[in-house]
């Protein structure tokens, strides 16, 4: 009996990946894992972590309780999304560049967010080394 929900499980875990337009490959390199794990999980032949799951739906955008258990939807509603970014918006983006930024790393495919991410970071730590070495030079 186990087999069924193992089955619907890697199901699903398929499901969210293809959704999403990842390969396992990508996949399994957002998670930090091998190939063969997300192969693994997807054939039944083994599950992946809870912090794996997490994360997997995370980069899907699937809801965590549908890849774990089937039950709900596979991806939030569309209040409960426009809930959560009101909720952001309001109590943490009052810059309107930073809402814009927010903006387009969310409607970005999850392939490209982890680049995104650290663009941006690159682009923080230079200007900070700018910062430093004007005040360093006016001393």
């Amino acid at each position: 009996m186990e087999a069924t929900p193992s089955g619907a499980a890697a199901h699903r875990i398929r499901i969210a990946r293809r959704s999403a337009g990842l390969s396992q490959a990508q996949l399994a390199a957002e998670l930090g894992v091998q190939r063969s794990a997300v192969s693994h999980w997807e054939a039944q032949r083994g599950k992946p972590s809870m912090n794996h799951l997490r994360l997997l739906a995370m980069l899907t955008g699937a809801q965590f309780e549908w890849l774990a258990t089937g039950r709900g939807p596979m991806t939030p509603s569309a209040d409960s999304v426009l809930d959560s970014v009101a909720a952001v918006d309001a109590l943490l983006v009052d810059d309107p560049q930073e809402r814009r930024l927010l903006t387009a790393f969310r409607q970005a495919a999850p392939q490209a967010r982890v680049p995104l991410l650290e663009l941006a970071e690159q682009l923080a730590a230079q200007r900070v080394g700018r910062q430093r070495a004007r005040g360093g030079d006016s001393t």
